[in-house]
């Protein structure tokens, strides 16, 4: 018994010494990251920009060590609201996010859903982006000017499709467009898509006179000359795109669209705390700094409560120019 004690002791010790390195990075308690089974919702089809965020996002993450595999999966529906409703009713789990944006926020609103943001726990704003003007690459409107002179004599003939449902980002910019250009906005055809992924169809088999959608979405059509781009809606051009702002064509307007992560409602303070410590890891990576640059977004980081004052603001913002336009 006397020789084996010592042995026990020396065999706990070692495992005291060599159990700690054994942990991954990014998968320890100490990082406050790690969270087992987590999922991102998309509230729309493949390819739109709340998709092709959320994907980014994961894949960055997943890059960076921060956590493990993020399951993505794609609920759309009535503007993302779909998808909404089904996160707050999913209070209480930890495990499970939402991207997001504006497109939502309007939704709200247009459909009077019984759901919204204010049931929801926010993350972090991560993302702003322009909104652009696409025509396919067989269409008569070689300009902006081009385009805007045959909208303003019948609006009615040249439908607009967004990626979003009234409200929504993809809706806004144009009938602020409209409205700049002398052109009554209830006249304006607009055709929502429920996402950016199905718009694109609609652009390039000319279902739509133009689409407009966000800057990241359409960069590799825009480049491989399916797309051709006559304007963005921002208040300055986009570095690498050949395209004049809103304002250089004449229009006294510019917008621009945001894109974040909600959770459900009931979470934790600790649970809240670790997604917002994983998007505030994800933000400062290398990773995710060079995802910013390849899909031309803007960062826009807000995390946790600024986040939700924000939300709160945008939400009377919408409903404002919602009135404003008569919609």
């Amino acid at each position: 018994m006397r020789l084996r004690t010592p042995f026990a002791l020396l065999g706990a010790a070692l495992l005291v010494l060599v159990g700690p390195p054994l942990l991954t990075p990014g998968s320890g308690p100490d990082t406050g990251t790690d969270i087992p089974g987590l999922r991102f919702m998309v509230p729309n089809t493949p390819g739109g920009g709340y998709d092709i965020t959320a994907r980014t996002a994961a894949k960055n993450a997943e890059e960076a060590g921060l956590t493990g595999g993020i399951e993505v999966f794609n609920l759309p529906g009535a503007g993302g609201t779909v998808g909404l409703t089904r996160l707050v009713g999913e209070r209480g789990d930890g495990r499970i996010a939402m991207s997001m944006g504006l497109g939502v926020v309007g939704a709200v609103h247009t459909n009077k859903t019984a759901r919204t943001l204010a049931d929801t726990t926010p993350i972090a704003r991560l993302t702003e982006e322009q909104d652009i003007v696409v025509v396919s690459k067989d269409s008569p409107y070689r300009t902006i000017q081009e385009l805007l002179a045959a909208w303003k004599k019948d609006p009615g003939k040249l439908p607009v499709g967004g990626g979003s449902s009234p409200g929504g980002p993809d809706h806004l910019a144009p009938m602020l467009m409209a409205r700049a250009a002398g052109i009554p906005p209830k006249d304006v055809n607009y055709v929502p898509f429920d996402g950016g992924g199905e718009l694109l169809a609609s652009i390039l088999g000319s279902k739509v006179a133009f689409g407009v959608s966000g800057v990241g979405e359409y960069l590799d059509q825009i480049e491989a000359g399916e797309l051709r781009l006559l304007a963005v809606t921002g208040a300055e051009r986009v570095p690498g795109l050949d395209a004049p702002t809103l304002r250089e064509a004449g229009l006294d307007t510019e917008f621009t669209n945001w894109r974040g992560i909600v959770a459900p409602p009931g979470l934790t303070d600790a649970e809240r705390e670790r997604l917002v410590t994983l998007v505030t890891k994800l933000h400062a990576s290398p990773q995710w700094r060079e995802s910013l640059k390849t899909h031309g977004w803007t960062d826009a980081f807000l995390p946790g409560e600024e986040f939700g004052a924000f939300l709160t603001e945008q939400n009377a913002r919408v409903d404002t120019v919602l009135k404003e336009l008569g919609l």
